[in-house]
């Protein structure tokens, strides 16, 4: 029995998602772990107090014609989630990467996007909104359309500018960095490759004075662009792009000096590093994208606290997603002291990923994210953590 005792301990010495974590006030599966590729998820809080989440769900991603967007609701005051429900579905087209929210008069918006020719490159963003949400099942969706976005000349000429900012060569380039270089600058003089290829998968920004600020990239491009409505979702625009080797899938938050920051997962040379961008003119122009010494492998989030600290949720290795950890920070980013693992199992004994934060009234975190621990056993998991408990290193 000692030998057996020791043995745990050690267990919970080497992943610390095996001992207790005293700020998870809540852990639970959406749904039961299944057998069907499950991703993306995204979460908003109701103003009758229920949650909605929505995630992609089917037999692959991109190249597979039967994913569909299913949702699920948590009812104020209950301990479980409902039945899950479909959300959208484009016939034999791929749906993925659904981004929830509300504007400033409480309308509900679903986006997300439509794969054609199963290629990312070739994605179409599609939006449905809904004032009619309070109850249950799904929303009542009383409008759909697709957002088309139509960079101009502008665009060509703000990546050339900017890729001339960024080093000369990154470690894994070398002589590659420019060839790469000057295949992006050409490609982003074809009108047509700017103007679609455009993916969500982080919730929007809204400003102070009603400014949707909506994150997007392109996998053609392999970096990121900003949507933006100035008139609570009904048209939109492309800023200028946010330049960089590889900044994808931002997130976005206001600084306490005005200034926008985006926070982006890494894709381009190794070894992987958050991107780091500003904008001081509310997300129409962004500085060419920088890496920081923060290891992650795939999508973050990021949110200003009611307190004013900064939370950082992310994936915080080079070699997987077997870990995902959620920093806050007191001076904007510029150190984290506090830290606690959500997941953090042995390399190859789990995936988990693409997190979704939002912070209710009462102060607690609530995350999203995705959570596959075996080929039968994928599933949505919701968590809710107490930033307060959270220990400082």
């Amino acid at each position: 029995m000692k030998f057996v005792k020791i043995i745990i301990a050690l267990l919970v010495m080497a992943f610390p998602s095996l001992a207790q974590n005293s700020a998870v006030v809540k852990s639970m599966l959406i749904f039961p772990g299944q057998e069907k590729h499950v991703h993306g998820s995204s979460l908003v809080r109701l103003p009758n107090g229920d949650y909605l989440s929505v995630w992609f769900y089917g037999s692959g991603e991109r190249t597979a014609d039967d994913v569909k967007l299913m949702g699920a609701r948590l009812k104020k005051g209950a301990s479980q989630w409902g039945e899950p429900f479909l959300m959208a579905d484009t016939p034999n087209i791929p749906d993925c990467n659904p981004v929830l929210f509300l504007n400033k008069d409480n309308k509900l918006f679903l986006v997300w996007i439509a794969v054609q020719a199963n290629q990312w490159e070739q994605s179409v963003l599609r939006v449905k909104t809904s004032i009619n949400y309070n109850r249950d099942g799904a929303p009542v969706w009383d409008w759909q359309d697709n957002i088309f976005l139509k960079p101009g000349n502008e665009f060509a000429t703000e990546v050339s500018k900017k890729l001339k900012e960024l080093p000369e060569h990154h470690i894994g380039w070398a002589g590659y960095a420019p060839k790469y270089d000057e295949m992006i600058a050409k490609a982003s003089a074809d009108p047509v490759k700017r103007s679609f290829g455009w993916m969500t998968r982080i919730k929007p920004l809204i400003l102070d004075n009603g400014r949707i600020i909506l994150p997007l990239y392109s996998d053609g491009y392999n970096f990121s662009l900003m949507a933006i409505s100035d008139d609570q979702g009904t048209s939109w625009r492309p800023s200028l792009p946010l330049v960089g080797r590889g900044p994808i899938q931002p997130a976005v938050v206001k600084k306490k000096n005005g200034n926008l920051l985006a926070y982006m997962r890494d894709s381009g040379d190794g070894p992987p590093r958050v991107h780091i961008s500003e904008s001081s003119d509310q997300g129409q122009t962004w500085s060419a994208s920088v890496k920081t010494n923060i290891p992650n492998t795939a999508s973050v989030e990021l949110l200003v606290l009611q307190d004013g600290r900064m939370a950082f949720l992310g994936n915080d290795i080079i070699d997987g997603r077997y870990r995902i950890a959620l920093f806050l920070s007191d001076d904007e980013g510029k150190t984290w002291k506090w830290k606690t693992y959500l997941e953090n199992v042995a390399p190859g004994k789990g995936s988990f990923s693409y997190p979704c934060l939002t912070q209710s009234p009462d102060g607690l975190l609530h995350i999203t994210y995705s959570h596959h621990v075996d080929k039968d056993q994928k599933s949505i998991k919701y968590v809710v953590v107490d930033p307060q408990k959270i220990k400082a290193e």
